[in-house]
């Protein structure tokens, strides 16, 4: 399978401390040279210079081959080069946060997930403990609407059962 992130969930799932989703759902991930450079960027948390800095076995960082067209110009670097990385390799699934990436990657065919869809999937598959990296999240500068995160969290009643079983 051949996954390729964005800038943001990366940036998020360290910062949480949740980065081995990656590797857990997925093995490997492949992410642009544009992603490096916003997360070695200056003003980026030096956490993330860090972990950038020398990138874990299972993070493949690849260059755009191909110019982006036209309509990819008004997304940001790292999303842009997503998906123009996905279109070369034939990527299965692309993992974006911003909405208008996502709508111009699902138009071009590609499956599209997000920060929270990972989280989800990690949660669903035992591979982290959801109320505490939702509630880590919130402590970042992440945005997502209280309800949303609230009907993350519900979605997962056996998690909260055992956390309220425990308190």
């Amino acid at each position: 399978m051949i996954v390729v992130a964005s800038t943001s969930p990366i940036y998020y799932l360290v910062l949480i401390g949740e980065i081995d989703v990656f590797p857990q759902l997925f093995g490997k991930a492949i992410a642009p040279q544009a992603v490096w450079d916003e997360l070695n960027a200056e003003g980026v948390p030096v956490q993330l210079q860090n972990w950038i800095a020398q990138p874990p076995a299972w993070l493949e960082i690849q260059s755009v081959v191909n110019e982006p067209d036209a309509m990819l110009e008004r997304l940001y670097a790292g999303e842009r080069e997503a998906i123009v990385i996905a279109e070369q390799l034939g990527g299965d699934l692309l993992v974006l946060d911003e909405n208008v990436a996502r709508q111009i990657a699902v138009a071009r065919g590609f499956k599209v997930t997000s920060l929270l869809g990972l989280l989800d999937e990690a949660a669903t598959q035992g591979f982290i403990d959801l109320p505490t990296a939702v509630e880590r999240l919130q402590r970042t500068t992440f945005r997502a609407s209280p309800s949303l995160l609230k009907s993350l969290l519900e979605r997962h009643p056996e998690i909260n059962s055992e956390t309220n079983a425990e308190t």
